[in-house]
């Protein structure tokens, strides 16, 4: 659609401004003295610009869904750094409900019915007693699936917008924080120790220096500097290598367990026949399990890590530069913790500073 409104400066001196608009493209404006040399200007380019549009939408009307999805599972899903096998997962879900589908037919209203089913269904993995899907658990479906829109949009070129970004994302809690208290700390690594010394080192590592777990187990033994007591963390979440202190408990059982190290590997957590370990997770919910445990999960010892980092003075920005964190954004909610201890700062600075001043 376009637009000519007729301006008359303070000379009588006349322009047109003229404004074409077409969804899917940014607004196109201009200025002239005549009108013929503006309706010649809307005629060239209103026209180049829908010519645009109707390739696209015959792009999104030659392709289905299941035929993005299965070329993003190709292409990129491998260049992903972490929860590949559950972002398939979520992806195969898509596929099998609306895979059949042109992408030309993917609309915000299909897709928020979609969303309305992915909150009702059986959960495939229920937890603490619920059987449907948490509202997170819903957004984190949604946002596997607009990437791959984006991904069309953007690169292939096979759509003209994504559709999931009109559709309303459900409302979650404020992020949880579950932390150990010292006695389940400590029931926690004797269990961990019992089914495996390699589950009780990761899991230290994990307590004491807030490490993902794929970046804990794809540790190799070059990423660890011991003489400088230092984790070299690489190509991590969030794009960036990051170095981590290695406090002096870790730095013994990694000493010690260096001397017993696999040649079969460079990597440090490895199986017998030199392959990386996978069986983590497992055993640490049977650990979890065995120390009686409840309502946690491998990531909580993430938080852990943070929330003693909190308790014992640190700041928000070092916390965030020790979890690897780009923004403070997700380590307000310890913030809490470390007002308590700002608390007791304050007061111990009064009381040596202005006692008996005032």
């Amino acid at each position: 659609m376009a637009t000519i409104r007729e301006y008359t400066n303070k000379n009588g001196k006349k322009s047109f401004h003229v404004e074409i608009r077409i969804k899917g493209y940014n607004p196109l404006r201009a200025t002239f003295e005549r009108k013929t040399d503006a309706k010649t200007w809307i005629g060239e380019n209103e026209s180049a610009m829908k010519l645009g549009k109707h390739l696209k939408d015959a792009e999104a009307k030659k392709h289905t869904l299941a035929e993005l999805i299965d070329r993003y599972i190709d292409i990129e899903l491998p260049q992903r750094k972490s929860d590949n096998e559950k972002f398939k997962m979520q992806l195969l879900w898509w596929k099998g409900k609306i895979g059949a589908c042109l992408l030309s037919d993917v609309t915000p209203s299909l897709l928020s019915q979609c969303k309305e089913l992915l909150g009702t269904e059986e959960s495939p993995k229920p937890k603490n007693g619920k059987t449907t899907r948490s509202n997170a658990t819903v957004n984190r479906y949604m946002a596997c699936l607009s990437i791959v829109l984006t991904k069309a949009v953007k690169e292939w070129q096979w759509m003209d917008e994504n559709p999931m970004m009109k559709v309303t994302k459900m409302k979650e809690p404020r992020g949880r924080i579950r932390f150990l208290s010292d006695d389940e700390r400590k029931k926690l690594l004797e269990e961990c120790k019992k089914l495996s010394y390699e589950l009780y080192l990761v899991a230290l590592i994990a307590i004491s220096t807030g490490a993902r777990f794929g970046e804990i187990t794809g540790l190799k033994w070059q990423n660890i500097d011991f003489e400088n007591s230092l984790f070299h963390f690489m190509d991590t979440k969030n794009g960036e290598d990051r170095g981590v202190p290695i406090p002096s408990i870790v730095h013994e059982e990694l000493k010690e367990f260096s001397k017993v190290r696999s040649i079969k590997s460079d990597y440090i957590f490895i199986r017998p026949d030199g392959k990386k370990l996978i069986y983590f997770r497992t055993k640490f919910d049977d650990a979890v399990e065995n120390a009686k445990i409840e309502n946690f999960r491998f990531h909580d010892l993430r938080h852990t890590a943070a929330s003693y980092l909190a308790m014992n003075g640190a700041s928000l920005l070092e916390i965030a530069e020790i979890l690897g964190h780009k923004t403070l954004a997700m380590v307000q909610r310890y913030s809490h913790l470390t007002k308590k201890h700002t608390a007791r700062l304050m007061e111990d600075t009064a009381e040596k500073r202005l006692r008996g001043q005032a």
